[in-house]
């Protein structure tokens, strides 16, 4: 493996290759060459061979890709076998939504804790876990070490919550919150995620003038 940084869009286009390759199994494609999965995926072939020299190249001249190798190659590259433990933080809505539907296993971590402050909640469960008040994640986190954080919470609470997470040693945030967390620590990674943003850049796309397309 390439010992140069990677750069961010590739990154960003390695679970993408991952889930079509996923496609690919099911429909028991044994090889493919990047030419192939290039016109899957909206991509150029040369695309495909770029970012995956970034990690020292697979395939073969001639054969191309075998899928299951590929895909196992790059699910090892993202860690979804890493089980990383992961904590969910506001069981509203769109919390539950998450708990619930995203399939946490399958992309690297697992499920161990849900929090929220809302009484009415709290003693409730979703996704087969029961729903815990706040104050005790303290004492969770150090019974079971967490490193991920999902955060379903107001805006205006991300920042402090998100800081005193790190003191509890969590290294990874996925933030719903609506509020790009401001941290300094190298060694923690935030992943800000702004649903409304992706709505607005298609309305964007859809209204702009077609020169501008």
């Amino acid at each position: 493996m390439s010992k140069q940084p990677i750069s961010t869009p590739v990154i960003r286009r390695l679970p993408r290759y991952y889930r079509f390759l996923g496609d690919l199994e099911r429909e028991q494609v044994e090889r493919i060459s990047s030419r192939e999965l290039a016109q899957r995926m909206g991509l150029s072939a040369s695309q495909i061979r770029q970012d995956f020299n970034c990690f020292g190249g697979f395939g073969q001249q001639g054969y191309g890709y075998n899928v299951t190798e590929l895909r196992e190659i790059i699910g090892e590259i993202l860690g979804v076998k890493s089980n990383t433990g992961c904590i969910l933080i506001g069981a509203g809505n769109l919390g539950k939504a998450i708990a619930a539907h995203v399939d946490f296993e399958k992309r690297g971590c697992r499920l161990i804790g849900i929090f929220d402050c809302d009484p009415l909640l709290v003693g409730t469960s979703t996704a087969g876990l029961p729903i815990m008040p706040l104050e005790t994640l303290d004492r969770f986190c150090e019974e079971h070490h967490p490193q991920v954080a999902v955060l379903c919470i107001p805006k205006d609470a991300a920042q402090q919550l998100a800081d005193k997470l790190i003191s509890l040693g969590l290294i990874g945030f996925w933030n719903f919150s609506h509020y790009d967390l401001r941290i300094t620590d190298p060694h923690v990674i935030v992943e800000n995620v702004h649903l409304g943003d992706s709505l607005m850049t298609l309305a964007y796309c859809m209204h702009a003038p077609s020169e501008q397309k």
